[in-house]
C-alpha cells in the first residue's frame, strides 16, 4: 500500500488500500487501483485468475494456506479472518514481500462464507505499524516515567498509571487540568511551556520544574519534562504528548555534591579560624538550611589545644551565624550540654561513605537529628528537645554535627529548617557530618596556624624594642603591623641603639619569607646588628660583617639539609633576601651616615615641610656577598623627621613602588609629623593601610632629630707632652664646676688623667679632650693611633697596666671607636640625681 499524506498509519485502512476480492474458489473477482499501484499489474490482467498465480513461487501456495489454518479466528460478529505473509511477483518481474489480512465475507443469504476480502501492504510497513503499536502499548504500561496526552485545551486525555505517583494526584485524570490537583504556580509554569510547544511545534526537552500537589505541598518533587506536539492528518495541532521524569533524587544528589564541593572550597580560603567558619555558614545557609551556626571551644580561638577527654569544653562560643532569623542565634556564648562519648557509636566508613575522620573507638563524632520541633519532636530519648535545637523558635527540624579532628572534639556545626522547607532527614545528617568532618580539619589547621602565628608574633614583638624612646639625639616612635593570618607573620624588625658620645643608630630590616623561621632569623640579625653596633663600626662596615654572618648561616643550613637526607621535610632556611638599612646620627655635628643592603631609602621631612627621599646607592640584600656597601652622609637640621620603613608599607599590590613612596610622603605631611608628638602621628600615618588585608608586615620608624647645645660640649686640643696631663685635669674640673657636676669631679679627674696619659704615651701627636653633658657625662680622648686599647690584669709587681681597669670601674660604660684620624676612647658616667 502507498498511502497519501491523508492516509492513516494503519496499513490495512480501507481508504486507498491495496485490496482484492476472491470467490470461494480463490479466483480474483475484483482488484483495486491501490493494488494496481502496489504490484504494477492491471485489474484486467489479474481478475478471473487464481490468486495463487500472483505468487512469485507457485509451490508456496500450501504454505500460505497453512498460515490460514493456524491463524484463523472468529470475530465478535462471527466473522472469521487471519493474517499472513507472502511473496508476490511484481509487474516488473521482481519479488515483493507483503503482509496481508484475509477477511471472510458473508453473502447475507445462506450464512455461508462465499467470498473473502484480502487487504495487503508491503511487509516492512506492516512490521513498522506493529512495532509502533507495541511500543505505544508498552509505553503506557511502564511505570518508570509518567506519560500524558493533552488536548488542544491542555486537558488530560490519556495517562499511564504512574503519571505523578504522589499524594494528592486523583486516580481518574481524564478531562482534568493540572491546576485541578497541583499548585496554581506550578501548574501555570508547566501549562505555559506546553502551550508554547502546541503553538510553535518546537519540542520541549530537559525542562526541570518543581511540582507540588494541593494535598501535600511541603516538599514537592522535581521533574524533567519532555514534550512534543501531536497533529491531525491534515496538519492541525490536536494536542501535546508529554513525558514526566521524576529526578528529585538525582537533583538532590547533585545538589548535595555541589554543596559539599562549595563548602570544601570555602574551607580552603583562609587560615583564620573566624573567617573559615564564617565562610562555611554562608555556604550551608540558606542552601542547606534556613539557619546555620558554628560554636567553638574558646581555646580554639587562641590556638590552644582542646580537651582530649571526648567532651566538649563549656561554654562554647558562637563564632558564626548565617541565614534568616539569625538574631536569636547571635548570643555570643552558647551554654550547651554535651552527651558523653560513650552515648553514641562512632560512624563507620560504610555508614558515611568516607573514611572516618576520627580514629576508630577513640572519640564519638556522630551528629544528632531532631524533627517535629514545636509539636512532638522526634529524636533520641523521650525527654524534652535539647537546648541547641530550640535556639531558633520557628524551626520544625534541626541537626548538629560535632567538629572532630585528630580524635578531639572542639565545636559543632548546627543547622535549622523553618517554614515550608521539608524536614531534615537522615541523609541530610550524613551530609552535615561529612561537611563537619572537612570543616574540622580546616578549623584545626587554622587553629594550629593561629598558635604558630601567635607564637611568631609574640616572639617577634619580644625581640623588638619599645615602640617609643627618647635619647639626646632623637625622639623615636615606631609602628609594627604584622601581616594577615593567611600570609603569616614576617621578619620585619627595627631598632634604636644608643651609641657613645650621645649618638644613636637607627635600624630597619626585613627578612624574606613568613613564619617562625623568618622571625627566628630576624632575631639573629637584630642581635648581630646590636653586637656589631657596640663595636662602633661604620655603617658600611657593619653591613659587610652582617652579610658575612648571613652567608655562614646559609651555608650551615644547607649543610644540615644535606646531612638529614630523607629524614623528613626540610625546614625553610632563608635569610637569603634579607634587607637592612643602618643609619648613625650625631647630635653634636648633626651628621647622619647611612648604608643600605637592598633596603628602600628613608624619607626626610624637612623643617620647611618638604619630603625628600635620601639618594642611596643600595647594595645587594644580605646573604648575597661579593659587593661592597656604599655610605651616604647628610646633615639634618634639628627638628627634621627621618622616616625608615619596610617594603610592606609601599608595596601593597595597588601599584608600583614609586606610587607607594608618593603615598607615604603624603601621609607624613597629613599626619603633621613636624608639629605633633611622633607617638601620636605614627598611628595616623598607617591608619587605613592597606584598603585590603596586609600581605606583608608593615614597619615604620620615625625619628625627630635633636642637636646638642653648644654649652653642653667642651673641647680642648692638647699637646703630646706628659706635663700637660695636669692641665687637662684642671680644665675638666673647671668645666664640671660650670655644669654644677662637682659630684663627678673625683672620678672624672681620674678618668681624664688615665686616658690622656695613655694617648700621649702610646700614640703621641696631638690629643683632643672633649666633655659632653647629655643624659650621661661623656669623656672622650682622641689621638692619631689606630691601635685599640686593651684592658689587662696587671701583676702585683707591675707599676703600670691598671689605667683602663680604673676607667672601667669608675664608668657606667666605656669603649673605643675608630675615626678617620685615628681612634677615640670614651667613658660614660651617670649624672647625679637632681
Amino acid at each position: 500500500m502507498r498511502a497519501t499524506e491523508s492516509n492513516q498509519d494503519y496499513p490495512f485502512a480501507v481508504t486507498n488500500t491495496a485490496a482484492a476480492l476472491l470467490d470461494d474458489a480463490g479466483t480474483v473477482v475484483a482488484w483495486t487501483p491501490a493494488a494496481e499501484a502496489l504490484l504494477e499489474r492491471r485489474s484486467a490482467d489479474v481478475c478471473g485468475r487464481p490468486v495463487r498465480d500472483l505468487l512469485a513461487d507457485a509451490g508456496s501456495w500450501e504454505a500460505v494456506l497453512a498460515q490460514g489454518r493456524q491463524g484463523a479466528q472468529e470475530g465478535p460478529d462471527g466473522w472469521g479472518g487471519w493474517e499472513g505473509r507472502a511473496t508476490l511477483r511484481h509487474g516488473s518481474g521482481r519479488a515483493l514481500e507483503i503482509g496481508f489480512r484475509v477477511i471472510p465475507l458473508n453473502d447475507g443469504a445462506r450464512g455461508d462464507t462465499a467470498r473473502s476480502l484480502v487487504l495487503g501492504a508491503p511487509l516492512e510497513l506492516v512490521a513498522q505499524w506493529r512495532q509502533d503499536h507495541a511500543f505505544t502499548h508498552e509505553l503506557f504500561l511502564q511505570g518508570r516515567v509518567g506519560l500524558a496526552v493533552f488536548d488542544a485545551d491542555l486537558r488530560l486525555l490519556r495517562t499511564n498509571t504512574h503519571l505523578l505517583p504522589y499524594t494528592g494526584v486523583p486516580v481518574d485524570l481524564n478531562g482534568r487540568r493540572l491546576a485541578d490537583f497541583l499548585w496554581a504556580e506550578d501548574a501555570r509554569i508547566i501549562d505555559d511551556r506546553l502551550r508554547e510547544v502546541l503553538h510553535s511545534g518546537n519540542p520541549l526537552s530537559g525542562f526541570n520544574t518543581t511540582v507540588r500537589t494541593l494535598d501535600d505541598a511541603r516538599g514537592g518533587r522535581v521533574v524533567t519534562i519532555q514534550a512534543f506536539r501531536l497533529q491531525e492528518p491534515d496538519g492541525h495541532p490536536m494536542g501535546v504528548a508529554t513525558v514526566f521524569t521524576d529526578v528529585t533524587d538525582h537533583e538532590r544528589s547533585r545538589g548535595r555534591l555541589d554543596l559539599l564541593y562549595r563548602a570544601t572550597g570555602a574551607l580552603g580560603g583562609s587560615l583564620s579560624v573566624l573567617r573559615t567558619v564564617e565562610d562555611l555558614v554562608k555556604v550551608v545557609a540558606p542552601a542547606f538550611g534556613d539557619c546555620a551556626a558554628v560554636d567553638l571551644v574558646e581555646t580554639v580561638l587562641t590556638g590552644g589545644e582542646p580537651s582530649a577527654d571526648g567532651h566538649l569544653a563549656l561554654p562554647l562560643i558562637r563564632m558564626a551565624v548565617a541565614g534568616a532569623g539569625t538574631d536569636a542565634l547571635r548570643t555570643g556564648t552558647a551554654h550547651f550540654t554535651t552527651p558523653p562519648a560513650s552515648a553514641v557509636t562512632p560512624p563507620t566508613a560504610a555508614e558515611t561513605g568516607v573514611p572516618s575522620p576520627v580514629e576508630p573507638g577513640t572519640r564519638e563524632c556522630r551528629g544528632e537529628l531532631i524533627t517535629g520541633l514545636g509539636t512532638r519532636f522526634t529524636g533520641p530519648g523521650t525527654g524534652p528537645a535539647p537546648e541547641w535545637a530550640t535556639t531558633v523558635p520557628e524551626a520544625h527540624s534541626a541537626m548538629t554535627a560535632p567538629l572532630c579532628a585528630r580524635g578531639v572534639r572542639f565545636g559543632r556545626l548546627t543547622l535549622w529548617r523553618t517554614g515550608s522547607a521539608p524536614p531534615l532527614e537522615e541523609d541530610d545528617l550524613e551530609l552535615l557530618e561529612e561537611i563537619a568532618a572537612r570543616a574540622a580539619v580546616a578549623v584545626d589547621n587554622a587553629r594550629r596556624y593561629t598558635k604558630e602565628r601567635r607564637t611568631a608574633v609574640g616572639l617577634q614583638r619580644s625581640l623588638l624594642p619599645p615602640a617609643t624612646s627618647e635619647t639626646p639625639a632623637v625622639e623615636a616612635a615606631s609602628v609594627y603591623l604584622p601581616a594577615d593570618a593567611d600570609s603569616g607573620v614576617g621578619g620585619d624588625w627595627f631598632d634604636v641603639i644608643p651609641l657613645s658620645s650621645a649618638r644613636v643608630a637607627l635600624v630597619v630590616g626585613d627578612v624574606a619569607g613568613h613564619g617562625l623561621h623568618a622571625t627566628a632569623m630576624m632575631g639573629r640579625l637584630r642581635s648581630a646588628v646590636r653586637a656589631m653596633a657596640d663595636l662602633e663600626l661604620e655603617p658600611e662596615e657593619l653591613l659587610a660583617h652582617v652579610d658575612d654572618m648571613v652567608l655562614q648561616v646559609v651555608a650551615e643550613a644547607e649543610s644540615d639539609d644535606s646531612e638529614d637526607g630523607d629524614a623528613g621535610m626540610p625546614m625553610p632556611s632563608g635569610p637569603a633576601g634579607a634587607t637592612c638599612l643602618y643609619a648613625v646620627y650625631d647630635p653634636v655635628t648633626r651628621n647622619c651616615v647611612m648604608a643600605s643592603a637592598g633596603h628602600p631609602p628613608p624619607a626626610v621631612v624637612g623643617t620647611d615641610g618638604t619630603v625628600e627621599y635620601v639618594e642611596l646607592s643600595p647594595g645587594p640584600p644580605l646573604g648575597v656577598g661579593g659587593w661592597p656597601f656604599e655610605p651616604v652622609e647628610l646633615v639634618l637640621p634639628p627638628g627634621s623627621v627621618l622616616a625608615l620603613y619596610t617594603d610592606g608599607l609601599i608595596e601593597r599590590g595597588e601599584g608600583d613602588i614609586d606610587q607607594g613612596m608618593r603615598d607615604l610622603a603624603d601621609r607624613l605631611l597629613r599626619a603633621d609629623v613636624l608639629g605633633r608628638p611622633l607617638r601620636q602621628a605614627r598611628h595616623d600615618i598607617v591608619e587605613g593601610l592597606p584598603p585590603g588585608r596586609l600581605r606583608d608586615d608593615v614597619t615604620l620608624l620615625l625619628a625627630r632629630t635633636r642637636v646638642m647645645d653648644a654649652g653642653s660640649i667642651a673641647t680642648w686640643q692638647l699637646d703630646a707632652d706628659p706635663a700637660i696631663v695636669g692641665d687637662a685635669r684642671h680644665l675638666a674640673l673647671d668645666q664640671l664646676t660650670a655644669w654644677d657636676l662637682d659630684e663627678l669631679a673625683f672620678s672624672t679627674e681620674l678618668i681624664v688623667s688615665e686616658l690622656v696619659t695613655n694617648a700621649i704615651r702610646h700614640a703621641g701627636g696631638p690629643v683632643r679632650l672633649r666633655l659632653i653633658r647629655a643624659d650621661t657625662l661623656t669623656c672622650e680622648v682622641s689621638d692619631s693611633s689606630n691601635t685599640q686599647p686593651r684592658m689587662r690584669r696587671a701583676r702585683n709587681s707591675e707599676e703600670g697596666g691598671r689605667g683602663l681597669y680604673i676607667v672601667a670601674q669608675l664608668s657606667h660604660r666605656w669603649g673605643s671607636r675608630y675615626t678617620v684620624a685615628g681612634k677615640t676612647v670614651w667613658s660614660e658616667q651617670a649624672l647625679p640625681l637632681p
